[in-house]
């Protein structure tokens, strides 16, 4: 049985809360579609979720629904109240850690294998995403990423060699995970609502490439990609090795970074140690 709730719309008035810009906030109401988010993960009874930035609470309440055990960080300290109702509705079940995200240490806080589910607030879901998929610790700590990006960000991540959006978020993306595109959100579901089309991206660790430093690829990729128009020969001149490797690998110099596959990066990244 799931407590009564009070409507989303009553809890955030009566708190008088108003989505952030500065905090890169946008609410979500439907209900319906905040529990199509929850099923993204898959089966979440019993489960520890991590959730990151949950505003008055909306995101929060349908993983609750979906019996997860959710911790919940948020650095507005005006959404507490209202998150402390929840806390309250579903004793034992909520726990809310006031802070910022990019500056706490998610495995300590979680203590277990967790998911990771989140309406990520735009100005850190980038900076966030990275991290969780950095280090050379592998599989991590965390289960899956179920995120709501901006759409153009969700498309950089799940993106192939020569499309548009292909670049470095790919590559860290996809190098040792599985990275979809779960479903699209129509601005307008959002208040308010933002200039752009957001996404649902979910991810799964995958088996990592023997041989390979995750900061080795993070340095490859942005020297090559931060230069995106130049060729190769001009854009890994700065990284000792690459040139070498190239060669080694058959890679034409000439060539431009976004038409390298994925596994091209990797092995790369292998040559150089």
């Amino acid at each position: 049985m799931h407590p009564d709730l009070p409507p989303l719309r009553e809890v955030i008035a009566r708190h008088g809360l108003s989505a952030s810009k500065a905090l890169g906030q946008n609410f979500l109401f439907d209900e319906h579609l905040l529990d199509r988010i929850a099923a993204v993960p898959g089966e979440l009874q019993d489960i520890a979720v991590l959730e990151i930035g949950p505003g008055p609470g909306g995101l929060t309440r349908a993983l609750l629904r979906a019996g997860a055990r959710v911790t919940a960080i948020e650095m507005d300290r005006r959404c507490l109240p209202a998150l402390g109702e929840l806390q309250d509705a579903f004793p034992d079940r909520l726990t809310v850690i006031e802070g910022d995200a990019l500056k706490l240490d998610h495995d300590a806080i979680m203590g277990e294998p967790h998911a990771v589910v989140a309406n990520l607030p735009y100005n850190v879901g980038t900076a966030l995403f990275v991290r969780w998929l950095g280090g050379q610790d592998w599989p991590p700590r965390w289960t899956s990423l179920t995120l709501m990006f901006q759409q153009e960000v969700a498309q950089r991540i799940v993106a192939t060699p020569d499309a548009k959006a292909y670049g470095r978020l790919a590559v860290l993306a996809q190098w040792r995970t599985s990275a979809r595109l779960a479903m699209k959100v129509h601005r307008s579901a959002f208040t308010p609502p933002p200039k752009v089309m957001s996404a649902i991206v979910h991810v799964e660790p995958a088996a990592m490439p023997s041989g390979v430093s995750a900061r080795q690829l993070e340095r490859l990729t942005e020297a090559a990609f931060g230069q995106r128009r130049k060729m190769l020969r001009q854009s890994l001149k700065g990284v000792p090795g690459a040139l070498g490797a190239l060669e080694a690998m058959g890679i034409d110099p000439q060539r431009r970074a976004e038409t390298l596959a994925v596994e091209d990066f990797v092995g790369i990244a292998r040559l150089l140690g």
